[in-house]
């Protein structure tokens, strides 16, 4: 089986060595250094997400992938969410068929319901649509990746009728994914509309994910589906040693998880909270051995065929962003690939009944 290991950003707002918040213009310049980085050290993708606040810069991502493509050779160039609800399927397609021309090849997509929702009041959707916009949406957007001319009508825009649209995109291009983030029916749409599944862990161990691999691997077979790949997105910050990585990332994964915690009502992160996860939960922070070991042992257990770090999660200045890209593709991934040339161990089964002990 072949991996992929890829970096996923939001675009923090970064602040300078002084801890003053750099300007929107130079993170976006830094993030394309950081991605040219990533190429360079052997990093398989980068990803950009989609959000809408003052504090991340990643609102057009498709354009700062176009340059990173004029940058770069090999590395694949893509999405870490497409918040398709509130995007019209028939633009999505158009961009990033062309980033996939631009890039030769490189473009693909990661697309979701997204977990903020920001876009829906400032493109004019209604939140209660939430789940008629993915499900049409998406309808529609696999329509356009496999099938042209589109005949398709619907509830969310304006219809198609033998529409075709452009660039074409050659066989086998943009591959795009569905990112779920606990949702077992999102799970299951992903399995109908045979796309590969992309699970967001955040936060606990990545065994209580492995019920929905087994859902979706048992969708597929009853959707007429072949097994497709799943990966995995979590966070995380590799530093020289686990000390270093813990002292770099914590003050920023606290403030960072604490502006959640006030907009969802989430408990409060800790020392002692950040320091579990790193211990047992989904929280990739360490050396590289500590970070590469921790990884196999996931990959392992979920089956996965991708894994997208969330490198340097908060305001970490770009210097030490780009000192944790530099260790993840020189170190942590030729290490993981080490580590699963030895014999695997049990993987999760098709069989739910079986799936049931592992939790």
């Amino acid at each position: 089986m072949t991996f992929e290991f890829g970096l996923d950003t939001p675009v923090y707002v970064t602040v300078d060595e002084a801890g003053h918040p750099l300007d929107g213009d130079v993170v976006i310049r830094n993030t394309i250094a950081e991605a040219v980085l990533a190429d360079a050290v052997g990093i398989d993708s980068f990803n950009i997400g989609e959000h809408y606040r003052p504090d991340l810069m990643d609102s057009a991502g498709h354009v700062m992938l176009a340059a990173i493509a004029g940058r770069t050779q090999r590395i694949r160039l893509g999405t870490a969410v497409t918040v398709l609800s509130t995007q019209d399927p028939v633009r999505v397609y158009t961009e990033f068929a062309t980033l996939d021309a631009v890039s030769n090849g490189r473009a693909q997509l990661i697309v979701g319901r997204g977990s903020l929702t920001e876009s829906f009041p400032l493109f004019g959707f209604d939140l209660d649509d939430y789940e008629t916009l993915f499900e049409e949406k998406l309808d529609l957007l696999t329509r356009l990746l496999r099938d042209q001319p589109v005949t398709w009508s619907g509830t969310t825009r304006s219809p198609l009728t033998e529409q075709y649209v452009s660039p074409p995109l050659p066989a086998g291009h943009l591959p795009t994914w569905v990112g779920v983030g606990g949702s077992p029916q999102s799970v299951i749409r992903a399995a109908r509309y045979g796309l590969p599944l992309m699970l967001a862990i955040i936060g606990g161990h990545p065994r209580r994910f492995a019920p929905h691999i087994v859902l979706y691997k048992r969708a597929l077979g009853e959707n007429g589906r072949p097994p497709l790949p799943i990966g995995m997105h979590s966070l995380g910050y590799v530093a020289k040693t686990d000390e270093e990585a813990v002292a770099i990332q914590w003050p920023h994964w606290k403030d960072t998880l604490e502006a959640s915690s006030r907009e969802r009502g989430w408990p409060r992160p800790t020392m002692n909270t950040f320091q579990a996860e790193i211990a047992g939960g989904s929280l990739y922070v360490g050396s590289p051995e500590t970070v590469a070991t921790k990884l196999a042992g996931a990959i392992r257990l979920l089956g996965l065929s991708r894994f997208d770090l969330a490198y340097a999660v908060g305001r970490v200045p770009h210097e030490q962003r780009m000192a944790t890209i530099e260790l993840y593709g020189r170190e942590v991934i030729p290490r993981v690939r080490e580590l699963l040339e030895d014999p695997p161990v049990q993987t999760i089964p098709s069989d739910p009944h079986a799936a049931a002990n592992t939790r």
